[in-house]
């Protein structure tokens, strides 16, 4: 396994939490717990539920990830 692979998947923003978290329902209906990116965060006023987003996966641990753009 190649560590420095993350795999990048798209879903739909679920829930909002705190500190800037947000969980995702990706397209396969698993769900994962992400974040926005530092540099895309002034680029996002607010992921609200219901937001289509692009995910990339940590490939470490597959139930986290960060939040890399937000799809239409």
């Amino acid at each position: 396994m190649d560590f420095d692979q993350a795999v990048t998947r798209r879903g739909k923003v679920i829930e909002q939490l705190p500190r800037a978290m947000v969980r995702v329902e990706l397209e396969d209906l698993s769900r994962v717990l992400a974040h926005v990116t530092a540099r895309r965060n002034k680029d996002f006023l607010r992921l609200l539920p219901g937001d289509a987003v692009e995910v990339e996966l940590s490939p470490l641990d597959p139930g986290r990830g960060r939040v890399i753009r937000k799809t239409t």
